[in-house]
């Protein structure tokens, strides 16, 4: 008896192994083509929207934040309502203020609407040597924290390096380092299939 329970547990450690691995793929990855049209729309590089994603919410498209952040990109319903009076369409406009988790759960429309947001935040920091890091501090604490960051000083000569060390918020710094870490050296990878 104890032989047949030695002999299916390893048979379960051997079929657990390779199944735990491709489940993970399948679960980092099954928003690639989502994450690779978004970005191209709003020239981003997908592997920066990947890398936030990972961070954000590890691609869970339902997660809801502590400030009421919704989804994959964890945005917020005022975050929605600007994006939906910037398109113009009514049914965008009702549905972010009737229903805003609804629109926010829809895969599509959040890195959709995630993306804009990025973009949006990004045009404050184009061309700059710390831009990336500067974007991803803007979308995780606000432009307000960047430019409180950044001040008595020229913001178009500080290095990446350089503006991470005075991010003042801890969490901000971390989540930062962590994105740029992950879509470096995993970036290559990600997401193209």
């Amino acid at each position: 008896m104890t032989r047949y329970i030695i002999s299916g547990i390893i048979i379960l450690a051997v079929v657990a192994i390779p199944g735990g691995y491709f489940f993970r793929d399948y679960w980092e990855h099954r928003f690639d083509e989502l994450i690779a049209q978004q970005a191209r729309i709003y020239r981003i590089d997908e592997k920066v929207v990947w890398s936030l994603i990972y961070e954000e919410t590890y691609f869970k498209a339902g997660a809801i934040g502590d400030a009421d952040e919704v989804g994959l990109m964890q945005i917020t319903p005022l975050v929605a309502r600007e994006w939906a009076k910037e398109t113009g369409l009514s049914e965008f406009e009702r549905q972010s203020t009737e229903n805003v988790v609804e629109l926010l759960s829809d895969p599509r429309r959040n890195i959709q609407i995630g993306s804009w947001y990025y973009e949006k935040l990004r045009e404050r920091y184009r061309g700059r040597p710390a831009e990336t890091a500067m974007t991803l501090a803007a979308y995780n604490a606000g432009p307000s924290r960047v430019e409180e960051w950044t001040k008595n000083t020229d913001p178009t000569l500080l290095t990446e390096a350089e503006f991470i060390e005075r991010i003042g918020i801890s969490s901000t710094r971390s989540y930062v380092s962590s994105i740029l870490t992950r879509y470096r050296e995993h970036g290559a990878q990600q997401p193209s299939r």
